[in-house]
């Protein structure tokens, strides 16, 4: 039976204009205009909503909270830039990650409000070269000899040196984090003010959400996180981060429901497109799976994974329909993430005209391993998140590391999982363990270095310990 998606409301915004230089906003790039949009914003809101307009040119802000009613538009050839000012992003008690953590206020947010959006052919950059660490691995020694010359601090990782903007930045990352459940949970915090690193665009409880053409690009940590939120439309827009961003996913949409992406492209430092539902079992105390989600006609550029399922899923991920989907050059393609811990269901989901290339490591993966923070072997509990009923079909992959990795958990293997027209080229084949019901219709596995050589399987089911290598 095929699942029913409900009809995804646009917000209802009036159509009357509120331009910011109306409210003292000047132009160029040199002067903060961050009360000049409030004052904006607010007096949109009170008369009833309309559009609040952020014209050609460079516009220097701090963060920008959105009301209810309220459209942000930036025209084409506007750039609306943030600067850090630190004392304009005072440290709240947020969620990252799939848990309750401090961080800077993020410079787009808005909590609680409806019929909101963000729009237009211009831009909205993050500054966060600011904010982000970097790892010398991901540089060329040119690139790194330049950022290192430019202040932070450089301490030597387990992967090599890494460069911190600042000395908050590099003490923030040698101490544990700050429970955000502490009294004196902000004087502590404050000692490492830039490890506190926002989400761009971060969304909370917010009901008919519109994000449309605008560039939503170089952000501190995640680029767009909207999370509890229903009605919420991203169409036609550009996600950007530069590939080395740590931390610098596209969209991780959390615990939301009610969802269309469409014609967007993502050329990201992380996961790209990414479900999320919570981490452990304080997320499973909040019973709001991620549900009713279409996704169609995206492109994925660099990426961690071009479409991601994880690994903070604990609260559930269900009735997905992600199609007509290119991904290039991602690091793997299609990645379904979690561990034991975890907990949550992840089911009812389905990939149908996904094309790919160039991928790094595996074209598909469903992986139970994604973290060694839990015993494997212990008894089963609740604890133990379970991935089913998922199918990708009309798919081709062209180049990988390899075809198909399914990788689960021996209390409660991943089972249910159907590949149908499939063709896949890759340096490898397929790998199974802990897995039960793994059903190939149709498939061809296709040797990389030898195209003659191909496995090809009309009807095929595999379980645990099967494996096909070249």
């Amino acid at each position: 039976m095929q699942t029913q998606f409900p009809k995804v409301e646009l917000p209802q915004i009036p159509e009357r204009i509120y331009r910011i230089e109306d409210y003292g906003a000047v132009k160029g790039g040199e002067v903060s205009n961050t009360e000049a949009i409030r004052k904006a914003i607010e007096a949109a809101n009170e008369a009833g909503g309309g559009r609040v307009v952020v014209g050609a040119g460079i516009w220097l802000t701090g963060p920008v909270e959105l009301l209810s009613h309220v459209e942000l538009h930036v025209e084409q050839g506007g750039l609306l830039l943030f600067h850090k000012h630190d004392e304009e992003y005072p440290l709240v008690r947020s969620n990252y990650e799939g848990e309750s953590r401090i961080r800077a206020t993020s410079p787009i947010h808005a909590m609680d409000q409806t019929d909101i959006a963000i729009t237009g052919k211009g831009v909205i950059d993050g500054n966060g070269q600011l904010w982000r660490m970097v790892k010398s691995m991901k540089l060329t020694a040119k690139q790194w000899e330049k950022l290192t010359k430019s202040g932070g601090v450089v301490e030597e990782g387990n992967d090599g040196p890494h460069w911190f903007p600042s000395e908050g930045s590099y003490l923030g990352h040698k101490v544990p984090n700050v429970d955000p459940e502490d009294p004196d949970w902000q004087a502590k915090a404050m000692q490492y003010f830039d490890y506190h690193r926002p989400v761009m665009v971060n969304l909370i409880r917010c009901k008919r959400v519109l994000i449309e053409d605008i560039t939503l690009q170089n952000s501190p940590a995640w680029n767009l996180h909207p999370i509890f939120c229903e009605h919420l439309t991203l169409r036609n827009a550009i996600i950007r981060n530069p590939w080395y961003a740590q931390n610098g996913d596209g969209l991780d949409l959390e615990s939301c429901r009610f969802v269309e992406i469409d014609g967007t492209s993502f050329d990201v430092g992380d996961d790209a497109i990414c479900m999320k539902a919570g981490k452990n079992a304080p997320a499973r105390k909040i019973p709001i799976p991620t549900e009713y989600v279409t996704i169609r006609n995206c492109v994925v550029y660099h990426g961690h994974g071009g479409f991601v399922v994880g690994s903070e899923m604990s609260r559930g991920v269900r009735h997905i329909l992600v199609s007509n989907c290119l991904f290039i050059g991602t690091d793997v393609g299609i990645r379904f993430k979690s561990a034991l811990g975890r907990g949550g269901v992840v089911e009812d989901i389905t990939l149908d005209g996904i094309n790919m290339v160039n991928i790094e490591n595996e074209a598909i993966i469903f992986t139970m391993g994604y973290t060694d923070a839990f015993d494997k072997n212990k008894a089963q509990t609740d604890d133990v998140p379970e991935f089913k009923n998922i199918t990708i079909r009309n798919t081709v992959c062209r180049g990988a590391g390899r075809a198909l990795r399914v990788d689960g958990l021996a209390q409660l293997p991943i089972h249910d999982i159907t590949l149908e027209n499939v063709e896949l080229t890759a340096k490898t084949g397929f790998f199974c363990r802990e897995a039960e019901n793994i059903h190939f219709q149709n498939v061809t596995i296709v040797d990389e270095r030898d195209p003659e050589r191909r496995l090809h399987y009309d009807q095929a089911t595999f379980a645990g310990g099967d494996a096909s290598e070249f």
